[in-house]
């Protein structure tokens, strides 16, 4: 397995591969991370797919993993509740946003796209008598 080369959106510094116990202690669920070598004063990291090295998407502060864990909440409801399937729902995506299938992942979001993404599900999910 490769390691990627990823860079810090925040401060530019260099991502590294860190055991996820680095952040998150004993609690640990992931393996491994990609975490700004400015850590713990950048606050920036990703976790990687299970069994890999391939980050789940870019290196994120605070703010803006606590917006995609949102996004995908409220994203997920359009299975959940029945009103797609989950490949629907990524095609309904990707055509909202007009993105490739490799760009539809919330975890490649900004704060702005995960904000409008939350938006239309509501709306989808409102036009669906379901509550969120």
């Amino acid at each position: 397995m490769k390691r990627k080369n990823l860079k810090c959106p925040y401060c530019g510094s260099t991502a590294v591969l860190q055991k996820a116990s680095l952040v998150y202690g004993v609690n640990a669920i992931d393996e491994h991370l990609y975490v700004c070598s400015h850590y713990p004063e950048c606050n920036s990291y990703v976790g990687v797919h299970k069994g890999t090295l391939i980050p789940k998407g870019t290196l994120a502060n605070g703010d803006l993993r606590n917006k995609r864990i949102q996004t995908h909440k409220v994203f997920s409801q359009l299975w959940r509740n029945g009103i797609m399937n989950k490949k629907q729902a990524y095609r309904w995506m990707q055509y909202k946003f007009c993105l490739s299938p490799e760009q539809a992942h919330i975890g490649q979001f900004s704060e702005y796209r995960c904000d409008e993404l939350m938006r239309i599900s509501h709306e989808v999910l409102q036009n669906n008598h379901i509550a969120v």
